[in-house]
């Protein structure tokens, strides 16, 4: 019994470290956001206590609640697309020539940085200079849209470098997860008499649901904080029309020093993303418990 107990204490031993390094680096800033987001504080002056008064103007700022709605809306088309990762992957993880060269290509946006490749499409999106605007040209189009200054497209825009940025990610994870299927069950399905789409429909998939679950909440979470690609090709604008809740959770700290309430942008957009991840493992676990009761 001492033996056992003196084990544990090195175990705590070791894992201390870890332990204080965790608190001191995620959950002590989640405290900290939380409390200055009941202060009002230019990050200068003493702070002073006003109680929830930075989360009742943010309930009532329709500005933070456009940010709020692209937000969701990334998340959305983020979700949607993660199906057309999917479909590729399935295509890869068949024995097709070339599927090991494009595997390497579509991972290669994942190498580079946000600031990268935001001016890459910079230059892309160029409205006198561009390549796309250069390409529509060539084909006869008149007038060349002015792709990051139009409020109308400037989302569409934006959401396309993000889909080439993280494809490589989500179709590498799927590949991944199609790989790891037992080959026994795929060709005891095509002994019976399965079509290739009945396989993937009614095998592949449903042995991957929990991979899915995955990358659901990676892409729903991922795209309620996004922030540094948008931050360096739009800041936002034009006129707010590209502003998500973590750039103006920026504009409001840094550029209007509000810190106080932009402390309680950034707790709220932290409760946001809990309860979406709370959501999405609730509505799954709803759907696994009907399939299979």
């Amino acid at each position: 019994m001492e033996k056992v107990m003196s084990n544990k204490g090195i175990i705590a031993l070791y894992v201390l470290p870890s332990l204080l390094l965790i608190i001191a680096i995620i959950y002590l800033p989640i405290v900290l956001t939380g409390y200055y987001g009941l202060m009002q504080w230019d990050g200068i002056s003493p702070m002073t206590f006003i109680g929830l008064e930075n989360y009742s103007t943010l309930l009532h700022d329709e500005k933070f609640w456009s940010s709020v709605y692209h937000s969701f809306l990334f998340a959305v088309l983020s979700t949607v697309f993660l199906s057309v990762y999917m479909a590729v992957a399935l295509v890869l993880s068949g024995n097709i020539r070339g599927a090991n060269l494009f595997r390497k290509i579509y991972l290669l946006p994942m190498l580079l940085s946000s600031v990268a490749i935001a001016q890459l499409w910079l230059k892309i999106y160029h409205p006198t200079t561009g390549i796309l605007n250069d390409f529509l040209t060539s084909l006869g189009v008149k007038e060349t849209p002015e792709w990051l200054a139009d409020p109308s497209i400037v989302l569409g825009a934006l959401f396309v470098p993000i889909l080439w940025q993280y494809a490589g990610f989500y179709i590498l994870i799927y590949y991944a997860a199609f790989k790891n299927i037992p080959a026994s069950l795929i060709e005891a399905a095509r002994i019976d008499g399965a079509s290739p789409i009945q396989i993937a429909l009614r095998i592949k998939i449903p042995l991957i649901s929990e991979v899915i679950k995955v990358t659901i909440v990676l892409a729903v979470v991922g795209s309620l904080k996004y922030f540094d690609l948008i931050y360096v090709m739009t800041d936002g604008g034009p006129n707010g029309a590209s502003e998500v809740m973590a750039s103006y959770m920026y504009h409001k700290a840094f550029r209007g020093f509000e810190f106080g309430y932009g402390s309680a942008i950034g707790f709220f957009l932290l409760l946001i993303c809990l309860v979406a991840t709370w959501g999405i493992r609730k509505l799954t676990e709803t759907k696994d418990s009907i399939q299979y009761s």
